[in-house]
């Protein structure tokens, strides 16, 4: 492990998000000591919701969606975690279990990280404490947004926004749409699979998109916003 960056396993590339650029070479070395590197393949579940959260677990490489369990069998896909996020950091302030649930969409690496000793980091280090704060913040506006649409948009409407959000830029150059089911997509909505497929195909035909096999192309992103804000 080098001084300002984890590094991934298998190919030698590092993930340097900013937070722990501003890590110096003895708390990264502490950190060090206290973490488990470990490999989950695409299918993988990491936890479950509700199960006890021992650990704080940082994405090296891979794709995570995150979901809830709302019923026996339905679940509502909250967001997509890539390299260089946080998953269970609420359980950092006394959080015991997972309030959510993680399934592995492309095969990741994972450092399971001592509570504590990022606890103590963030006392001691503001700076790093402010960007890991940043970096929940985008994800709580991010799920402000969902309940909105959840709450008054209409079918289009919220298929609309699901695919905003599964093309924004935060998510660029993921190829997130290869590594998802028009069921994922359908939990990402929160409308049944059979709508997801009926307005891809409305779409496609006004232009807005472009289908091929699983992957999805945004043709033009400022309609699919207006059918968001208005739906």
């Amino acid at each position: 492990m080098s001084d300002q960056s984890f590094e991934r396993g298998g190919d030698k590339r590092k993930i340097e998000p900013d937070c722990f650029q501003l890590i110096s070479r003895k708390d990264l070395e502490s950190l060090s000591e206290n973490r488990t590197q470990l490999t989950y393949l695409k299918g993988e579940t990491i936890f479950k919701q509700g199960a006890f959260a021992p650990h704080v677990l940082f994405i090296q490489s891979g794709l995570i969606r995150v979901y809830l369990q709302t019923g026996r069998n339905k679940l509502q896909n909250l967001w997509i975690s890539k390299a260089g996020d946080f998953l269970a950091f609420s359980s950092m302030f006394g959080e015991r279990t997972y309030s959510y649930s993680a399934l592995v969409m492309k095969d990741a690496e994972l450092l399971m990280i001592d509570k504590e000793s990022l606890r103590r980091l963030l006392q001691t280090n503001p700076e790093f404490g402010f960007r890991i704060t940043s970096k929940n913040y985008k994800s709580e506006k991010h799920l402000l947004d969902l309940v909105a649409s959840l709450s008054y948009k209409q079918m289009r409407g919220k298929l609309a926004s699901a695919l905003l959000y599964l093309s924004s830029e935060n998510l660029k150059g993921e190829e997130v749409f290869s590594y998802l089911t028009r069921q994922d997509i359908a939990d990402f909505a929160s409308i049944s699979v059979e709508s997801v497929i009926k307005f891809l195909k409305e779409f496609e035909k006004e232009g807005i998109l472009s289908l091929g096999n699983k992957n999805i192309s945004i043709m033009d992103a400022g309609r699919l916003e207006a059918i968001s804000e208005m739906a």
